[in-house]
């Protein structure tokens, strides 16, 4: 059922966003040198690692490493990277993924495949059994304020209470995050 929800809304969402996924292009194209999409490696279901696509937001060559992690992660946006990452508009291009059926709709969000300390306390709680998401329980609860431990809980938490209304709770909460850029990496 999740997987035909995913789809639905997937085709759904490629129809209503195919005129912004194709400016949002055209924007990161003629704005800096290099590819429009950046392909991360990232741990899926299972922990296998599978290829995310997002609009590259960084300049090429920035390193691999979640964002807080970089000395001063402003120097690498690229002159559109800070508009696309508050509008979570760099994020369009995982429908993609989702039709592939690597992410979901809702789901923990797909760790980087460096990030050792996140993976092995999903593996351990049972989190790496679910397909990763676009958006999920952690995400509309503090997303990238929160700390890895209680990141991992409310993944956990997730794992236990998932369902379709679940879900659609989580989809309308992260709707309204967007809306009010509540809680978003610069």
């Amino acid at each position: 059922m999740k997987r035909l929800f995913d789809l639905l809304l997937g085709l759904l969402a490629l129809a209503v966003l195919l005129l912004p996924l194709l400016l949002v292009s055209l924007l990161v194209r003629f704005t800096s040198p290099g590819p429009v999409l950046y392909w991360s490696d990232r741990v899926g279901r299972h922990n296998r690692i599978f290829k995310m696509p997002k609009f590259r937001s960084m300049r090429v060559g920035t390193p691999a490493v979640a964002t807080h992690l970089l000395t001063d992660p402003k120097a690498y946006l690229t002159p559109v990277g800070s508009f696309l990452r508050k509008s979570s508009l760099d994020e369009l291009p995982q429908l993609w993924s989702i039709l592939k059926g690597d992410m979901s709709f809702v789901g923990p969000r797909p760790a980087l495949y460096n990030q050792d300390d996140l993976i092995a306390l999903r593996t351990e709680a049972g989190v790496h059994e679910l397909v990763p998401g676009l958006t999920g329980w952690a995400q509309v609860n503090g997303r990238d304020e929160l700390p890895i431990p209680q990141k991992v809980a409310l993944d956990a938490e997730y794992l236990r209470r998932r369902s379709l209304a679940f879900d659609c709770r989580i989809i309308w909460l992260t709707f309204l995050k967007v809306v009010q850029r509540d809680g978003v990496s610069h």
